[in-house]
């Protein structure tokens, strides 16, 4: 999934406005120079003509100014570096501490989205990459994991 796909599915989940998107990728920056209008260009479509490809910084940036906007900033710790190459193993790492969620939340939302994961599967998921049980998160993963948080956090 691209960085753009992800951030339309987290902004409808949520049902951000564009400029609240921008506000929460710089709480995790403040010096980050984005606006409404790149936001726009971001949400748009692949084959519009003002198109926009979200960086894997600015959505890094996104992705920790959410977990900051969800649980706060903790003042006792430095603040972390923003990554500069995002994966979809590093996308369901920041959503899984954004919401709190545990082994059972996941399980759960996997489920909920009729892709049932098992839990030493949804483990190697959030090992370190040379871990020997270290599995890299699909997009078929994320997509249903997404789907599934979109239908516990927005109910029809």
């Amino acid at each position: 999934m691209t960085n753009n796909d992800i951030l339309r599915s987290i902004r409808y989940m949520l049902d951000l406005s564009d400029v609240r998107v921008a506000d929460i990728a710089r709480l995790a920056d403040p010096d980050l120079a984005i606006g409404k209008d790149e936001v726009r260009r971001f949400l748009g479509k692949e084959d519009a003509e003002d198109y926009l490809a979200c960086r894997d910084r600015v959505f890094a940036c996104f992705l920790d100014g959410l977990v900051v906007d969800r649980r706060g900033r903790n003042e006792s710790q430095p603040q972390r570096p923003v990554e500069l190459r995002v994966t979809n193993n590093l996308v369901l790492k920041k959503l899984r501490v954004a919401f709190e969620l545990k082994d059972v939340d996941m399980h759960a939302i996997f489920s909920e989205a009729g892709f049932p994961v098992s839990k030493p599967e949804q483990s190697a998921l959030f090992r370190q990459p040379g871990h020997k049980h270290y599995r890299p998160c699909g997009d078929q993963i994320l997509r249903n994991f997404l789907k599934g948080l979109t239908l516990r956090l927005r109910p029809a």
